[in-house]
């Protein structure tokens, strides 16, 4: 998808921080994405950069996300995905992708009750 294609995708606006690894360096930078649609985003940080470079963006809940830079504006790059991603599921909170809370975490009117050795257990 190219940079022209993605200005149309609706874009949701938030405060995020990636990882973003260019292609060549060894070091990754953290940035801050400013909005973020299925085909692509904003990410404000430090990056020396030009427009066409590659990159990986580790996203929340999303994970690693392949990608080029579409424009530079001081410090603020445009990425455009090489793929499409669901960007809600940034907003989503940690760990809700497709887990389940183990019983230790769940609240304790979840949990059975004890009544001590030689009792059956029971639920209140």
């Amino acid at each position: 998808m190219s940079a022209v294609d993605t200005r149309n995708l609706d874009r949701d606006s938030l405060f995020l921080m990636a990882q973003i690894s260019f292609d060549g360096r060894a070091e990754s930078l953290r940035g801050k994405v400013r909005n973020l649609s299925a085909g692509g985003m904003m990410v404000e940080g430090e990056f020396e950069v030009e427009r066409g470079a590659r990159l990986t963006a580790e996203l929340r809940n999303i994970g690693k996300v392949k990608g080029n830079v579409a424009w530079v504006q001081g410090s603020r790059i445009g990425v455009a995905f090489d793929a499409e991603i669901d960007p809600k599921l940034a907003r989503a909170p940690v760990g809700t992708k497709g887990s389940e809370v183990p019983s230790f975490a769940r609240p304790a009117l979840d949990a059975p009750k004890y009544d001590g050795p030689g009792r059956n257990i029971r639920r209140i």
